[in-house]
């Protein structure tokens, strides 16, 4: 962080900020309604990694294991029809062995039982279930994620400067066991308060930017980190950084997440009072 001259917010008038404020009442309802699915990500029961003997696991019926012929791994699910265990594409229900391959970060859902949806996932190289019930209590007691008010202070114009080629950066995550990857395409540039801040930001395929931060408000009012994604850069490389739509990774509403961790650098010592906050800490 060096010194430099201070850029302000975009210039506000009130025809803008009402607009600005409208979209950013539609990115919270369909922030929520997304949250509220049947089978999202406040569904999450457990978190369970396979072992290559046949064993039973929690919250759910059948024998399941991993196996390894040829250099191809596989997870293995074996079951009775009488368990109820039911494919969750085709509804068949899961009668005999059954196995499934599945590369780095991938995941499926594989099978249901009564309301769970159980999905099987590749995450450091081993197999692990998570199962999904859409009975929980962190779904069915849902009311939104409390948010800071909107405020324009916090769009702020800011600076794409991309790398000449993407830097592949090792990282931690939500689960002490899984370790993770963050490929850095370039950095967003911006100033506040007479400083300048870099933040490196991961880009997708429509050229849009995320950007997993930590800031001096985590564990008070935010979680311990969050992410904020921008869309893709202007020509000229300016791009809009809007921290009012900072948003909290799954891991902030359930222990069985493996969300990314911000890479080293990417620590603010500002309080970035936007955004969502703690699932908890009231609205």
């Amino acid at each position: 962080m060096t010194d430099a001259m201070p850029a302000t917010p975009i210039a506000p008038s009130e025809t803008h900020d009402a607009q600005q404020l409208a979209r950013w009442q539609r990115f919270r309802d369909n922030r929520n309604s997304a949250l509220a699915e049947e089978h999202g990500w406040l569904t999450l029961t457990s978190f369970q990694w396979l072992e290559a003997t046949p064993s039973p696991v929690e919250l759910v019926p059948g024998l399941w294991s991993t196996s390894e012929s040829v250099g191809l791994e596989t997870a293995v699910l074996t079951a009775r029809a009488d368990e109820g265990l039911v494919f969750d594409e085709e509804g068949d229900p899961v009668n005999g062995t059954f196995s499934a391959h599945l590369t780095e970060d991938e995941s499926l859902d594989w099978v249901r039982y009564g309301s769970i949806v159980v999905e099987l996932a590749m995450r450091g190289g081993r197999y692990a279930i998570r199962t999904r019930d859409s009975q929980s209590p962190t779904l069915t007691e849902f009311r939104g994620v409390p948010v800071y008010d909107y405020a324009p202070e916090w769009v702020i114009e800011a600076q794409w400067e991309p790398y000449p080629e993407p830097h592949k950066m090792p990282i931690s995550t939500a689960n002490p066991l899984v370790e993770g990857t963050h490929l850095s395409a370039g950095e967003v540039v911006f100033h506040r308060h007479g400083h300048e801040y870099r933040l490196q930001a991961e880009q997708g395929k429509l050229g849009d930017l995320t950007i997993t931060f930590h800031d001096e408000t985590n564990g008070r009012t935010t979680d311990d980190w969050r992410k904020v994604t921008t869309a893709k850069p202007r020509p000229d490389g300016t791009v809009i950084l809007d921290f009012n739509r900072a948003i909290n990774y799954p891991s902030a509403f359930t222990p069985y997440g493996t969300c990314p961790m911000p890479v080293k650098d990417n620590s603010l010592d500002l309080a970035v009072e936007a955004g969502e906050k703690m699932p908890d800490a009231g609205a």
